[in-house]
């Protein structure tokens, strides 16, 4: 609690000396709101409990899951309870069951059970186990080489993490790509740096010019296991049973409010995160606690009785993970609006250090400028590129995108998995990421736009 006021203080102090220079194309007041919302440091667990509270009742929170629609409900009725006028947008999404499922390794090496998880889209087994020799590969072109080996084989990827983007191809396409060459099954190396035997899932895709078969995510440890034992010249064989189907789609919610704007209330600053997550663990880093972060820099700005010239709003977009439906019916939904610019909180809350995205060039400058309030916090950096899953149908109709950066030292060793708890998540750090989103939002609803 000592290092909280020290760091309130601190931030007062630093707002009050950068009053003397406004900030370029901002409000003459920014530096003084900076100050005020530091209070938010000062908020101790507060934040911490709303997020566990809400995923202990509510994990799995899977497009089409009772749980998410009993989540999005309870939260509906939480933000008006608070005073906040509420809008739910209706969406369809995608069902995708897992139901049972299990492997194991039979033959040609220590037997054992293999955890393992579905990867969302996949089909079954068929109603009963498959079982085969595995080809286990380190790349597309790895498989190319080997094509003649593959008919009538599981192939496993064994591609080790170099960053997410490149390494999340082999889960989102290796099916297709194993069926290509006559592969009965895909088992991809869990998308992750580190791993405690734990499988990380997520959502695959198939190319409808080849068989779909069943794909899932098993454990490093299993796939560097599977390597040394084909590298040793024997042949091992796994049983793989999957019980997963797709329903019908069923009608899930965006969840949108919103502090109305001033002199610029016709135009709009939208941030937020989504609020469904996989079905493994309890979705409180991926993404509840973004949600919560939003929220939570929305109600700071209130409290302060700041009044942004822009309209500025949370959304809680629902089916981010197998869909972008609800990133799709949102952008829909105000099409007849002007997005000044969108901002989501979707890759961890952890400590914060910054902010990426695709903006104009004047609004990196004055970007650039309030980053120097947020020194304190340790939120300073700037990158080009990206934005965000839920961001991009607006970033494709030309909106200014922008995403809070934070330290993912740990974000990817629980992402996807049953590990994904609140015990991951630190208080401090979560009452970090809301100032320092607080801040930058407030900042670009009274940002002056490049017309001005």
């Amino acid at each position: 609690m000592q290092y909280i006021r020290i760091l309130t203080l601190t931030l007062s102090v630093f707002a009050t000396m950068a009053l003397g220079s406004p900030l370029h194309g901002a409000s003459p007041t920014l530096p003084h709101a900076a100050g005020v919302l530091a209070s938010t440091l000062a908020d101790g667990d507060t934040l911490w409990n709303e997020v566990a509270g809400f995923v202990d009742k509510f994990p799995r929170r899977l497009s089409g899951s009772q749980a998410l629609e009993d989540g999005i409900n309870w939260l509906l009725k939480r933000l008006r309870a608070d005073g906040w006028r509420v809008n739910r947008q209706n969406v369809h999404v995608p069902v995708w069951v897992r139901g049972t499922e299990w492997c194991k390794l039979v033959e040609g090496g220590p037997a054992h059970a293999m955890p393992m998880a579905g990867l969302g889209g996949s089909v079954s087994t068929g109603g009963k186990p498959l079982r085969a020799p595995v080809l286990v590969v380190s790349s597309f072109a790895d498989l190319e080489q080997k094509a003649h080996r593959a008919k009538g084989k599981i192939v496993v990827w064994n591609v080790p993490f170099s960053t997410y983007g490149a390494t999340v191809e082999y889960r989102y396409s290796g099916a297709s790509k194993a069926a290509a060459v006559g592969a009965v099954a895909s088992l991809v190396r869990s998308v992750g740096p580190f791993g405690m035997q734990t499988p990380h899932t997520g959502m695959m895709e198939y190319d409808d010019t080849f068989p779909k078969i069943p794909c899932a995510a098993i454990t490093i440890e299993d796939a560097l296991l599977l390597q040394r034992l084909q590298d040793a010249e024997q042949v091992p064989v796994v049983e793989l049973y999957m019980e997963a189907r797709e329903l019908p789609d069923a009608v899930s919610g965006n969840i949108v409010f919103e502090i109305p704007g001033t002199d610029l209330a016709n135009e709009v600053v939208v941030m937020g995160g989504h609020i469904d997550s996989w079905d493994l663990g309890t979705g409180a880093m991926d993404d509840a606690s973004g949600c919560f972060v939003a929220w939570r820099a929305l109600h700071a700005i209130r409290r302060a009785g700041l009044k942004p010239r822009r309209t500025l709003r949370v959304c809680f977009w629902t089916n981010e993970e197998n869909g972008l439906r609800g990133a799709r019916a949102y952008a829909e939904h105000t099409r007849h609006e002007k997005h000044f610019a969108a901002m989501e909180i979707d890759g961890g809350t952890f400590n914060p250090t910054g902010f990426s995205g695709s903006v104009p060039t004047y609004m990196r400058t004055n970007i650039l400028e309030i980053l120097g309030l947020l020194k304190p916090v340790g939120a300073t950096t700037w990158a080009e590129g990206g934005g965000g899953a839920d961001t991009s149908p607006l970033a494709e109709k030309g909106v200014p995108v922008l995403e809070l950066t934070v330290d993912t030292t740990k974000y990817f060793w629980y992402h996807h998995t049953e590990a994904d708890t609140p015990d991951k998540l630190d208080p401090q750090e979560l009452n970090k990421c809301t100032y320092a989103v607080a801040v930058m939002a407030y900042a670009l609803s009274c940002m002056d736009s490049q017309q001005e």
